[in-house]
């Protein structure tokens, strides 16, 4: 039986999925979360949000992720990022899911990946699961209804957290796997219920078609003045960096938190939601993210809940750090409702750097702002995984890695023209250590981190007196109004100058280490900045 709105020559059939139960095409938040609870898929919390956990999965599973090795890709994919999957392999495991599928009742949502209606990806999400429908109609971007009607799918994504890969026959790691053939215009997910994968997987799309169209896709949160969309700023980081909490500027309009495209007409979010993580989450600090944990629809996903009255408890980890929470776009009240900024005006790299080396803010030019993409730097810390007892340094290209199916020095080249062609001024944001490493010294003060990111975004920063930093060699301001002098020259907030230059030359050398892998690929302004 079919039940909803729908194109009706793109049903699943016309696509060659057939012999399924029940299928429900485009349902709406109300239907679907009774479609969840009468399945028993999860519990109604409070104010109407709907309480799921995804059993062993509760992060992504970046091993298991593949990419079918047709000839269209062969030699534009980033194989040395990107494991390989034969086309057969391919097709025996989409034979063996849809088997699988048979019989069985599925969600199918028509949504669109991109605000900017010229570069968007018309992407199908069929789901086994009826929440993962309802997540996944929160993190993309809602078509009208009558748009439905004459919906053609770019790409379809076929989830199904109840089958079970083999390696043996499907050419994969284990029973989980996520695998993407661009020719096929299909992506298939199997074992994992983490609902995370669904997101990602257009964001991987994104990431590899866009480049082609001149369109620069970024990991990254954007925002923009009120009234005032041309002076828009765009925030990389990795986590632990603050790209959320810093992008969520009440005096500014939130465009996105995670997913955007820069174009030839500016800025553009590819998704409609937000998908945050609620582990510690402040009701002062972050209030309407908080607020969204008690809205209607909004998916609750491995959270520790009292089993009476549902409370949501904020601290208890037991089941993963990695709590989230995933709403729509417009439950934020400063979101943007076009989803549209202007050309970036300014671009700010955030790291969280545990060795108490780097300044709070530096200004980067075009080759340095590549050389810090490219390098994607931020620290992990003690503590925050097994066996860590001292800062260890992480380095995700493009702040992204995951996600980037084409070669980093793509993406780089991309930031580097755009920065040059509309003259953003990048800088490079430290929230991390100060007075010394993770242990000894002392976090970056978050009041100082906001006032440099005012004092750069309403163009004041520009003006201050700069010194030239001799480990990196950017541009570090030496007085900045509402911020000590001490605390923009790092070596001055360490008790010990001799060990502050210690470790400066260790990371200056663990910088230049990493760097070493796109010293081939890369134009010669960028290697003549490369430090080390």
């Amino acid at each position: 039986m079919t039940t909803g709105r729908v194109n009706p020559t793109q049903r699943l059939e016309d696509q060659g999925v057939s012999g399924l139960g029940n299928v429900y095409y485009n349902l709406t938040e109300p239907d679907l979360i009774e479609h969840a609870l009468s399945r028993k898929e999860g519990a109604l919390g409070q104010g109407g949000t709907f309480l799921v956990t995804t059993g062993k999965h509760t992060g992504r599973s970046p091993k298991d992720k593949f990419v079918v090795r047709t000839p269209s890709v062969e030699d534009t994919i980033w194989w040395d990022n990107n494991a390989p999957m034969e086309p057969a392999a391919f097709d025996t495991l989409k034979a063996d899911m849809i088997a699988h599928m048979a019989g069985g009742d599925y969600f199918v949502q028509d949504l669109f990946g991109g605000a900017d209606p010229s570069h968007r990806l018309d992407v199908r999400v069929v789901t086994e699961l009826a929440w993962h429908g309802l997540f996944i109609r929160h993190l993309l971007r809602r078509p009208e209804r009558d748009e439905l009607e004459g919906f053609v799918p770019d790409f379809t994504i076929i989830n199904c957290p109840s089958f079970k890969a083999d390696p043996a026959k499907h050419g994969c790691r284990s029973d989980t796997v996520i695998a993407i053939n661009f020719d096929a215009k299909t992506i298939l997910i199997g074992g994992t219920e983490y609902a995370g994968e669904n997101k990602k997987s257009v964001f991987t799309l994104l990431n590899y078609l866009l480049p082609e169209k001149g369109v620069m896709p970024m990991h990254c949160s954007a925002n923009h003045a009120p009234g005032n969309p041309v002076d828009t700023a765009v925030f990389f980081g990795l986590s632990g960096t603050g790209k959320t909490t810093l992008s969520a500027d009440p005096a500014r309009i939130l465009i996105g938190d995670d997913e955007h495209g820069w174009s030839e007409r500016g800025t553009f979010n590819f998704e409609g939601g937000c998908y945050a993580k609620t582990i510690s989450l402040n009701p002062e600090a972050e209030p309407e993210i908080y607020a969204t944990t008690k809205r209607f629809a909004t998916v609750i996903e491995n959270m520790v809940y009292d089993p009476e009255t549902h409370e949501l408890d904020f601290e208890d980890d037991s089941l993963t750090a990695n709590m989230r929470c995933a709403y729509p776009l417009d439950y934020i009240s400063n979101a943007s409702a076009t989803g549209l900024g202007g050309h970036p005006k300014n671009i700010i790299m955030l790291t969280c750097d545990a060795f108490g080396v780097l300044p709070p803010i530096a200004r980067l030019s075009p080759a340095q702002a590549m050389y810090h993409f490219l390098s994607g730097f931020t620290s992990k810390v003690a503590g925050t995984e097994r066996g860590v007892t001292e800062p260890e340094p992480t380095f995700s290209t493009c702040f992204g890695a995951p996600f980037m199916p084409r070669r980093p020095e793509v993406y780089g080249e991309l930031l580097k023209q755009k920065i040059a062609k509309h003259g953003a001024t990048c800088w490079l944001v430290n929230t991390g250590w100060t007075g010394g490493a993770y242990g000894t010294g002392s976090r970056m003060p978050i009041k100082a981190t906001r006032t440099l990111l005012s004092a750069a975004l309403d163009g004041s920063l520009a003006q201050a007196p700069i010194r030239k930093d001799k480990n990196f060699g950017f541009e570090v301001p030496t007085t900045v109004k509402g911020v000590p002098d001490i605390l923009l020259d790092p070596r001055r907030t360490w008790d010990d100058a001799a060990a502050y230059d210690r470790q400066a030359a260790k990371l200056v050398q663990m910088f230049s280490e990493n760097f070493a892998q796109y010293e081939g690929h890369i134009d010669d302004d960028v290697r003549a900045v490369a430090i080390g």
